[in-house]
């Protein structure tokens, strides 16, 4: 009977032990982006805004998703989107593309896929012409995941 005590108290402990584990992986996949940003930006400040990411909320399929970008910007040589640049926390390349455009691009929208490896946040930094730096993101749910590592069985 003692036993099964321990095993009883035992198992408590560790439900009420399991909620603070979720924060850790959460800041863990956090921190995957920040040198990605990083270097993206050159350490700049990072703006939220200017950037909409539509993606479908739930992929059946890692492997093609469709995603499409819009950043908000005249498009002129005063103010152009020079580059945006698309970032993923759980692929194993956290950098999935990066796209340059100019003020003769007419507009600052790309449509493409994406390969995705789980469920995850997308993000979108966005390079202005005056410096700045915008990011949108963006969650998907993706049953089926694409992008194995072949060194990570």
């Amino acid at each position: 009977m003692n036993h099964a005590r321990r095993r009883f108290l035992a198992g408590c402990s560790g439900v009420l032990m399991a909620p603070l584990a979720v924060p850790r992986a959460s800041a863990e996949e956090a921190d995957t982006l920040t040198p990605a940003i990083r270097e993206v930006t050159g350490g700049a400040p990072l703006k939220t805004g200017r950037v909409t990411l539509e993606i479908p909320r739930i992929a059946d399929n890692g492997n093609a998703v469709p995603l499409k970008v819009s950043v908000e910007s005249a498009m002129t040589a005063q103010d152009h989107v020079r580059s945006i640049h698309l970032l993923s926390e759980k692929n194993p390349r956290t950098v999935m593309a990066r796209f340059f455009l100019g003020p003769r691009a007419g507009k600052a929208q790309i449509n493409t896929r994406v390969r995705l490896n789980g469920t995850q946040h997308i993000v979108a930094v966005a390079a202005m012409s005056d410096g700045s730096y915008w990011s949108g993101t963006a969650e998907v749910d993706v049953t089926e995941s694409a992008c194995y590592d072949a060194t990570n069985p």
